[in-house]
C-alpha cells in the first residue's frame, strides 16, 4: 500500500491551467497517481497508509526560489524555516557572480570577506571544499549526513572565477587567463552547476568586458545551461544594460535569465513598459529569456556595493586602505554624491533612501534600522562621514536596504510571460529585507487574492513550472504522475507573509504543509526534523 493520499485537494498544478479537485497519492518520494474529482464521481477512491484531508487547501508544486543567497545558511541552519515556511522546496544559489566555489585558499578568504554582508563570514563552518562538485557534495551531506532543509541548484559565479584566474584588478584578461576561466566554467557545469551568474556592479566580475562574458556564455550554452546576470545598471543606464545582456547572449547562443529584473531609482519611474517591449521584441525573434523579481519595492545589498568600481579594485583590503586615506575618501564621496558611481547604478546616492539593515560588528548595532542620513544627523556629521566610518569599522560587512523602487514597475514586470519568482533573500543582519521570509506568500496573498494582479493559476506557474523549465528539471515544478513529491498545501483565503520591515523574520500564515521528496518538512504549520533536500545537478544535454 502507498504511503500517503492527499484527499480532496484543489490542485493548481504549475502549468498555468485551471485548477481541479483531486486525490493525490504519494509514495517513495514521487507522485504515483492523481484521481481527479474523486469524491464527486463516486469512484473507488485511492487508499494509503496515511490520509491527509486537504479540504479547502490548494495543492501546488513546491515553490522554486530562482534567486537565493542561502549558500552558507543551508549548511549552518538545519531548520531553515525562512524558506520552508514559505513553501520553498528548491533554491538557486551561486548568485550575482560571487559564491564559494570554485576557489583556492587565496580566493576562498577573499570571497568570504567580500560577501560577509550576504552570508556572514562563515568562520562557524568548515569551508573545506574547493570545486563546484565538492560544494554540491557537501550540500548532499548537509547535517550529519542527513541532507539539507530544501533542494539547491548552483550557478558558477563568474566573479569568483575571475578572481581565481585573473585576480581583483580592473584589466582585460589575457588569452591564457580567458582559457583558464573557460575551463573553470566548464568544470563547474560538468560537476552539476545549472549555469553561470554574474554581478556586473560587483568586483571583480564587473571588470569583464562583453567579449570575455560572451566567451564564457558560449561554454555555458554548450552544456545546456543559462546565463544569469545582475547586469551593469538598474538605474541611469538600466535599459541599455538590459539590451547589452540580450545582445551578448544572442551572440553566444546562450539562454538568458535576468536576475531581480527591476527598473529602479527616480530616472526609471513608470518605465517598466520600455523594458518589457525590449524583451518582447527579443522573445518574438527567437531569444530564450526569462527573469525573476521579488514583490517589494526596496532593494537590498551591501553598503560597500555602492562604491565606485575603481575604489573596489584589488579586493577588500585595498578598499579599506582607500577609505582610510582622506584624499581618496574625498574622491569616493564625490563620485557617490555628485557624479553617481557605477556601484550605485550611475545615480547620485540619496542617503535618505539607504537604510542600514545589518552590521557584522555588534558594537555598531545602534545604527540598524536607521537611514544613513538619520544616523549621521544623530551624530552631528555629514552622511558620507557616517557611511565611511561604518564601512571601515564594520570591515565592509554592513548591509543596507535601498528604498528606490516603484510599485507600478513591480506590478507590470510580474505580469510578463517570462517572469518567475526570486526572493533575493539575504538572511544576514539584524533587520534583513522581509523578502527573505515573505516573498512567496506575498505573491499569493497580496498580488493574487488582494490585488488581482495575477490569477492563482498564473502565479503558481510563475513560482513552479516556469522556473523548473528554465532549470531543465524534467520531474519537478508540476503536479504530475511520476514527478517528485516536492509539494506545498496552502489556504488561498489566508496565506500571507508575516514578515514586515519592522519585524522581518516573522513567519508566514496559511501554509500548513510542505513536502520535500515526499516527506513532511512542515506539518500542521510546524517545522519537523526532516532534512530531505539535496543538491540538484544539471540535467545532461
Amino acid at each position: 500500500m502507498e504511503e500517503l493520499v492527499i484527499r480532496d485537494a484543489d490542485v493548481v498544478d504549475g502549468s498555468g491551467g485551471y485548477s481541479y479537485r483531486a486525490d493525490v497519492v504519494v509514495d517513495r518520494g514521487r507522485i504515483v497517481s492523481i484521481v481527479k474529482e474523486a469524491a464527486a464521481a463516486g469512484c473507488l477512491r485511492p487508499k494509503a497508509m496515511r490520509e491527509l484531508d486537504a479540504e479547502g487547501l490548494v495543492l501546488a508544486p513546491g515553490f522554486i526560489d530562482m534567486h537565493a543567497h542561502s549558500d552558507l545558511a543551508l549548511l549552518r541552519d538545519p531548520d531553515h524555516s525562512a524558506k520552508l515556511a514559505q513553501g520553498v522546496t528548491l533554491e538557486v544559489l551561486g548568485q550575482d557572480g560571487l559564491s564559494y566555489a570554485p576557489v583556492d585558499d587565496r580566493t576562498r578568504e577573499e570571497v568570504r570577506r567580500a560577501i560577509t554582508g550576504w552570508n556572514g563570514y562563515g568562520d562557524d563552518l568548515d569551508l573545506d571544499w574547493r570545486s563546484v562538485g565538492e560544494y554540491l557534495d557537501r550540500l548532499d551531506h548537509g547535517f550529519d549526513g542527513r541532507g539539507i532543509a530544501v533542494n539547491a541548484a548552483y550557478l558558477v559565479p563568474q566573479g569568483t572565477v575571475r578572481a581565481l584566474a585573473v585576480g581583483w584588478e580592473d584589466r582585460p584578461a589575457t588569452a591564457r587567463e580567458l582559457d583558464r576561466m573557460r575551463q573553470l566554467v566548464a568544470e563547474g557545469l560538468e560537476q552539476g552547476a545549472v549555469g553561470l551568474s554574474s554581478g556586473l556592479t560587483y568586483t571583480p566580475g564587473m571588470y569583464a568586458d562583453d567579449a570575455e562574458l560572451t566567451e564564457l556564455c558560449r561554454v555555458v550554452a554548450g552544456y545546456g545551461g543559462y546565463y544569469c546576470p545582475h547586469h551593469r545598471s538598474y538605474g541611469a543606464g538600466a535599459l541599455e544594460a538590459y539590451a547589452e545582456m540580450v545582445e551578448l547572449t544572442r551572440k553566444a547562443g546562450c539562454p538568458l535569465h535576468l536576475a531581480h529584473a527591476t527598473m529602479n531609482f527616480r530616472v526609471n519611474e513608470g518605465r517598466a513598459a520600455d523594458l518589457l517591449a525590449l524583451l518582447d521584441e527579443a522573445l518574438d525573434t527567437g531569444a530564450d529569456i526569462t527573469l525573476d523579481t521579488y514583490p517589494y519595492t526596496p532593494g537590498c545589498t551591501t553598503l560597500a556595493a555602492l562604491l565606485p568600481s575603481w575604489a573596489s579594485e584589488g579586493g577588500p583590503e585595498r578598499v579599506l586602505a582607500r577609505l582610510t586615506d582622506p584624499a581618496t575618501a574625498e574622491r569616493i564621496r564625490h563620485d557617490l554624491e555628485e557624479t553617481g558611481s557605477d556601484g550605485c547604478h550611475g545615480v547620485p546616492v540619496e542617503w535618505e533612501t539607504v537604510e542600514i539593515s545589518g552590521v557584522s560588528d555588534p558594537a555598531l548595532a545602534d545604527v540598524v534600522g536607521r537611514t544613513v542620513q538619520e544616523a549621521a544627523r544623530s551624530r552631528g556629521e555629514a552622511p558620507w562621514a557616517t557611511a565611511r566610518r561604518l564601512l571601515v569599522e564594520d570591515r565592509l560587512g554592513t548591509t543596507v536596504l535601498q528604498h528606490v523602487g516603484h510599485e507600478d514597475n513591480v506590478r507590470a514586470i510580474m505580469r510578463h510571460r517570462a517572469h518567475t519568482g526570486g526572493s533575493d533573500g539575504i538572511l544576514q543582519g539584524d533587520k534583513p529585507h522581509p523578502r527573505a521570509y515573505g516573498t512567496f506568500p506575498r505573491y499569493l496573498g497580496h498580488y493574487v487574492r488582494e490585488s488581482g494582479v495575477l490569477t492563482l493559476e498564473e502565479c503558481v506557474a510563475h513560482l513552479t513550472g516556469r522556473p523548473a523549465a528554465r532549470l531543465r528539471l524534467p520531474d519537478r515544478g508540476l503536479v504530475r504522475e511520476g514527478h517528485r513529491a516536492d509539494l506545498v498545501l496552502f489556504d488561498p483565503d489566508t496565506v500571507a507573509p508575516g514578515a514586515t520591515f519592522a519585524a522581518p523574520r516573522t513567519l508566514p500564515t496559511g501554509i500548513p504543509y510542505v513536502m520535500v521528496d515526499g516527506r513532511f518538512a512542515v506539518e500542521d504549520g510546524r517545522r519537523t526534523d526532516v532534512l530531505a533536500g539535496r543538491a540538484v545537478r544539471r540535467t545532461p544535454v
